[in-house]
């Protein structure tokens, strides 16, 4: 069922239950957030969405309100501009730095590029910081809940999306903080490592630390790739620094997990830089494997598989192909073993 109403001046028709901040963005309205992700349920907590909805005395968050039948809205005007400068001054004396290791490494956070938008100074509120950096020998997280703004994204993206409950708020007022379950580290968790709650943190509390200290955001290229480790094809971001690999991020538009990925996906493709891959092929000579050219290598594999089908018929081969390989690959595989060969006895491995 549709419904019609106004937003900034503009008449829009919407299906019922969409949300007042999301209907407002498709108008090309520029309303901020900080705790909003569209994965997860809104939890209204940051309160920089609120808008102005004529009849209501207060403003609204707009990422919590469904937009009503015949409602007329306001995004930005200058008591709304004023209320969001506050709160982002607020929200900067948990994190008062003027760029954090986000802005640094991975390019402007949320936050402080919000408070540039603003004109909002870092310093404003002097006191003191509620979060803490835990201890955690996790070789893949790492966090500093010194720059923890309590937006709780990464909370409700670990126990809604990725169902880990992993990580959870507690405590109350200054003394909230993001901690494990019984404080365990996050080895000792749930946690499967999937890499979602760096990737929705809008400050620098969590960063990807075998990326940690690599490279400065405009030193970085990305280049859009497909995960290897599994036939599904998440899509993913090669980050490439100083002519190294130096991590992944998330392919947001892969249409096969629109920016999930799995600890493998996320943490695994370091293997890249392995010193102990291949790089040309090895042949056995007097019992030693030595470097060859692919003409000889090539060459060395045909002729021991004209003897063993002369010897021993095509039944003697099993060929095994990968899920790691493109499909193309794949094919080429079986129709080596079924055309050339002759030999139907081909598989695939699905598993890691």
């Amino acid at each position: 069922m549709s419904i019609t109403a106004t937003i900034d001046g503009k008449s829009i028709e919407v299906q019922e239950g969409e949300s007042i901040l999301e209907a407002a963005r498709r108008c090309g309205a520029e309303v901020p957030t900080l705790c909003y992700d569209s994965r997860v349920d809104p939890s209204a907590s940051c309160r920089m969405c609120v808008v102005k909805v004529e009849g209501r005395r207060l403003p609204v968050a707009s990422c919590a309100h469904a937009l009503q039948e015949g409602m007329n809205v306001v995004t930005a005007d200058d008591d709304l501009e004023e209320n969001r400068r506050t709160i982002l001054k607020l929200v900067l004396s948990e994190n008062p730095t003027e760029e954090c290791r986000s802005c640094i490494e991975r390019g402007p956070c949320e936050l402080h590029s919000l408070a540039g938008d603003y004109g909002v100074a870092t310093d404003y509120y002097d006191g003191a910081i509620s979060g803490r950096i835990p201890e955690d020998s996790n070789p893949f997280i790492a966090r500093d809940y010194s720059q923890c703004i309590l937006c709780y994204r990464c909370t409700r993206v670990c126990n809604e999306l990725e169902q880990a409950h992993a990580i959870i708020p507690e405590g109350r007022g200054f003394e909230t903080n993001i901690v494990a379950p019984f404080h365990e580290s996050l080895l000792g968790s749930n946690c499967t490592f999937c890499g979602q709650c760096i990737q929705t943190c809008p400050t620098g509390a969590l960063m990807d630390r075998k990326m940690l200290g690599k490279a400065k955001a405009e030193d970085v290229t990305k280049v859009r790739s497909i995960c290897p480790f599994c036939g599904t094809g998440c899509g993913i971001e090669l980050n490439v620094a100083h002519g190294e690999f130096i991590g992944v991020t998330p392919d947001w538009n892969a249409p096969a997990s629109a920016g999930s990925l799995c600890v493998k996906g996320q943490f695994g493709i370091d293997f890249i830089n392995s010193p102990e891959r291949l790089k040309t092929p090895l042949v056995r000579r007097d019992g030693v494997l030595q470097p060859a050219s692919w003409d000889e290598a090539l060459g060395i594999i045909v002729d021991k598989f004209q003897t063993v089908k002369a010897e021993s018929g095509p039944g003697a081969f099993a060929l095994w192909s990968s899920a790691r390989a493109p499909s193309e690959g794949n094919f080429l595989m079986q129709k080596l073993a079924r055309a050339v060969i002759g030999t139907n006895n081909i598989d695939n491995c699905s598993r890691t």
